[in-house]
């Protein structure tokens, strides 16, 4: 339906308009390329649209304002890293006390405690050890379900996604064998060594690959979140709990985007019952931090486990990990958001916006959905999928890159990596609003 000659026009059209408009972003750029690999500090800030990437001045509650001056509602919120909104007062205070008596002793600190107890209070499991990233607590559970099961490998579903960890940045080939995931540099071994994947959905394949009793653990998210979103269908969470236990396999459930659904995320929404449970970004309201927690069960076990000697060669842990900083962090947010009543802000703001993208759907009759989980939506080009290999088929990186660009030029932040928008408690009506006009005259534009 898009004509791709006049797509690119229109792409062309906008990447001139951005760089007329941000001169001093233009600046900042190429005086980074001389130092940093790709002009950036880290290699992900390369996928923004535009020729070069903005440079923010200054970012609050929802909104930021780039070194050139123009404002803009952010719908990214750090990949879900900000959704508790930016530069929150109480977690700025709680750093400033924390970092004026220590950061990095490798001695807990008295909120310690407090941080474990709420943690199980939200998710539900007793037992808990921080993490610097999602990507390090997804790491170490890994290990010890391998540990504990005596069993190889792990299982993850196709187009998963739990950061940067080796065993996960895996798909199912043409021949059904897993395979690096496209853009993964450098696996270290074939990933048939240590990963099986299945498609999301599918449970014979689950079944097939849970029977053969070589899988430690199925690592999870409760709906797919990186490939578009991709919900579960009716009864699956139940059917996989049921398969793992059967089998004698763990469950990992990663909320790392999930806890988009409620103050304790899927897990507690939908009555999920995992035996390992990985959350990050979000509890340390922008600050690096990440937990994982277990059963009482497990937790006895890893308690033997960690009281040997040899722990700080493990392969778990990290001399920064659980620093007073970020556990002041911890405290602060889950303290202070995150609650009910932000979810209950968030959530209709998603309905909304979801509602405005859909319109435009209808209107020009487009093969595209838009998929809400909690205060999280996003729109896809294609109808809705039931597992990553659909999804990732209808990728369309020129169309992704206008819709993006165009948003970009008129004051909307959307996630690079797909066309996500993530609510937060400082979000209004009217910022929807505007998405949602920003949206329909961009795809008038491509189709008028």
């Amino acid at each position: 339906m898009i004509d791709r000659q006049h797509l690119a026009d229109c792409h062309a059209a906008e990447e001139q308009r951005f760089i007329d408009s941000h001169p001093r972003s233009a600046e900042y750029a190429a005086e980074a390329r001389g130092s940093l690999l790709g002009g950036v500090p880290m290699a992900w800030m390369t996928r923004w649209p535009g020729a070069f990437p903005l440079f923010f001045d200054q970012a609050s509650g929802a909104r930021f304002t780039d070194v050139d001056g123009h404002d803009y509602v952010d719908f990214c919120l750090g990949d879900t890293g900000a959704m508790t909104g930016h530069a929150l007062p109480q977690v700025a205070d709680a750093l400033y006390r924390q970092a004026s008596r220590g950061i990095t002793t490798m001695l807990p600190s008295t909120d310690a405690a407090w941080v474990g107890q709420e943690l199980t209070r939200r998710f539900g499991l007793p037992m808990w050890q921080m993490a610097m990233t999602a990507t390090d607590a997804n790491r170490f559970v890994l290990r010890f379900a391998r540990f504990l099961t005596g069993r190889p490998k792990v299982l993850v579903f196709d187009w998963c996604y739990h950061g940067s960890v080796d065993e996960t940045l895996v798909t199912l080939g043409a021949d059904g064998r897993p395979t690096p995931r496209s853009g993964n540099i450098g696996p270290q071994v074939d990933p048939a060594f240590t990963t099986v994947v299945v498609p999301f959905n599918d449970l014979p394949a689950l079944e097939a690959a849970l029977a053969t009793g070589e899988i430690a653990c199925v690592l999870a998210e409760p709906a797919l979140t990186n490939i578009g979103i991709v919900l579960p269908d009716p009864g699956y969470h139940d059917a996989l709990r049921a398969l793992t236990r059967t089998y004698g396999t763990y469950l990992v459930i990663d909320e790392t985007h999930t806890i988009c659904v409620g103050p304790g995320g899927a897990t507690a929404a939908w009555g999920l019952e995992p035996d390992f449970f990985v959350i990050g970004k979000t509890i340390g309201g922008g600050m690096p931090a990440a937990a994982y927690g277990c059963t009482a069960e497990i937790g006895r076990q890893l308690n033997l486990l960690l009281a040997d000697k040899s722990v700080d060669t493990s392969g778990v842990g990290g001399t920064l990990t659980g620093n007073a900083l970020a556990l002041a962090a911890v405290r602060a947010t889950l303290s202070s958001t995150l609650s009910d009543d932000d979810f209950a802000h968030m959530i209709p703001l998603a309905t909304l916006w979801t509602d405005g993208v859909q319109r435009v759907i209808d209107k020009y009759d487009l093969p595209w959905n838009v998929q809400q989980l909690g205060g999280r939506a996003e729109y896809w080009f294609c109808p809705p999928p039931r597992d990553g290999a659909s999804a990732a088929a209808a990728i369309d990186s020129e169309l992704d890159a206008f819709m993006h660009l165009w948003a970009v030029n008129r004051g909307i932040l959307l996630t690079p990596f797909h066309n996500m928008a993530l609510m937060s408690p400082h979000h209004t009506e009217a910022d929807v609003d505007l998405h949602s006009e920003v949206f329909a005259d961009a795809v008038a534009t491509l189709l008028g």
